[in-house]
């Protein structure tokens, strides 16, 4: 295993879970796909492999990471979960315009969740959704200026995409709850990313905080004690951090091997 993985990621969690400190939270454990619900095996998302040979998905770590290529599922199911979960997910309304899909939005229907102690609050954020969720706490502030010390005091629609969802990842995971989360790193740089793999830990070792994370990122898979699902086995499978593309293939990149 890479130095970085076991040297200064661990040093950082061991310092965060000392003696007598909680223990990392775990509220949902499982996530079961019942395809004998299923109102078509032929559309999407029904129709995707993945969903229709994973039976369970083990979530009992504070993080959890779904990986996979590029239309394997991860985020299809990770959205399924939030809405399974009573989550409410904040729409653009230009995304939702034109959908023909009868059963686009029905696998959470499917879906069966076992919690830990019972249901609790969260949050679902998508890189590609945010931008409609802080404009409307834009307008919310309009009213209610005190809504922005949240954020750190400003306006997040006059930040930066990667500043706009540092400021709310580095607020909202202050409070307890479940945090799902897809391709948080899309707008953030790799200095970013450290930070926020930092925010990950500290807030799973509050032990009020659990997390699910569809990631490409290298960066955010190196957190130790994860647990790593890959999506591009059927049906998914727990991985080592070394055994995924985000790792591998970096690592040929910067051994300078050729890769397809």
């Amino acid at each position: 295993m890479p130095a970085w993985r076991t040297g200064g990621a661990r040093r950082s969690l061991d310092r965060i879970f000392a003696p007598g400190d909680p223990a990392p939270a775990v509220y949902l454990a499982e996530l079961k796909i019942d395809r004998a619900r299923f109102p078509t095996c032929d559309a999407y998302p029904f129709g995707l492999r993945v969903v229709q040979e994973t039976a369970t998905l083990n979530l009992q770590a504070p993080v959890t990471f779904f990986v996979g290529e590029n239309g394997s599922g991860k985020s299809t199911v990770l959205r399924a979960l939030a809405q399974r979960c009573g989550i409410h997910i904040w729409e653009n309304a230009e995304r939702t315009r034109g959908r023909h899909n009868p059963f686009a939005e029905r696998l959470h229907e499917c879906l069966d969740l076992r919690w830990l102690g019972g249901p609790v609050p969260g949050s679902f954020f998508a890189a590609e959704i945010f931008r409609n969720f802080a404009e409307l706490v834009d307008a919310w502030a309009a009213s209610d200026p005190g809504l922005l010390a949240f954020f750190g005091g400003l306006s997040l629609t006059e930040k930066s995409h990667g500043q706009c969802n540092m400021a709310f990842f580095e607020s909202r995971f202050r409070v307890p709850g479940l945090y799902l989360l897809d391709e948080p790193e899309s707008a953030l740089s790799p200095r970013r990313q450290m930070e926020l793999r930092h925010i990950l830990a500290e807030a799973s070792a509050r032990g009020d905080a659990q997390f699910v994370v569809a990631t490409h990122s290298p960066i955010l898979l190196s957190l130790a004690g994860s647990r790593i699902l890959s999506f591009d086995t059927c049906p998914v499978a727990e991985v080592a951090y070394q055994e995924t593309d985000s790792y591998r293939l970096h690592r040929q990149f910067f051994d300078g091997i050729e890769t397809p």
